[in-house]
């Protein structure tokens, strides 16, 4: 019980810092006008999954999560890293190297606000499966404490 406890919020922790770097990587590239693609940098966002035990995992795996957590759940993992197709704000700069025959950039479709927002709540995501470990591993402590007593 003890052992599948962490193993969920190990995963929910990874998750959190992978989402967390995406937003980071959002914030870094908000004035990218031009990507190695020839555009404006796209924002991107993780899209998470269940992780489910013995799907997808090697047979070291299935064993490990059998004997640990029987038939339960696995926690989460990332699913893939998907790129948003909305476009992103076209400004009047004339003077800008990527402006167009017109004028106008095209911007990045970043929102700064929007992206802090999200980088607040996968912290405090990260935080409460941290917290979720210390507990575990308190009462697992505390379990041994009581045994060799």
């Amino acid at each position: 019980m003890f052992f599948s406890t962490l193993s969920i919020s190990a995963t929910g922790l990874h998750a959190q810092r992978a989402r967390m770097d995406i937003h980071a990587q959002n914030l870094a590239n908000v004035d990218t006008t031009r990507t190695a693609d020839g555009g404006p940098y796209r924002r991107r966002a993780v899209i998470f999954e269940e992780r489910t035990p013995g799907v997808g995992n090697s047979f070291a795996e299935v064993l490990r999560n059998r004997i640990t957590r029987g038939s339960g759940g696995g926690g989460v993992r990332v699913h893939s890293i998907m790129e948003d197709p909305s476009d992103g704000p076209r400004v009047y700069d004339p003077g800008h190297p990527d402006a167009d025959e017109y004028g106008y950039v095209s911007r990045p479709n970043v929102n700064v606000i929007a992206e802090m927002v999200n980088m607040i709540s996968a912290s405090r995501s990260y935080e409460a499966n941290m917290t979720a470990w210390s507990v575990t591993q308190n009462m697992m402590q505390r379990t041994l404490d009581m045994s060799s007593r």
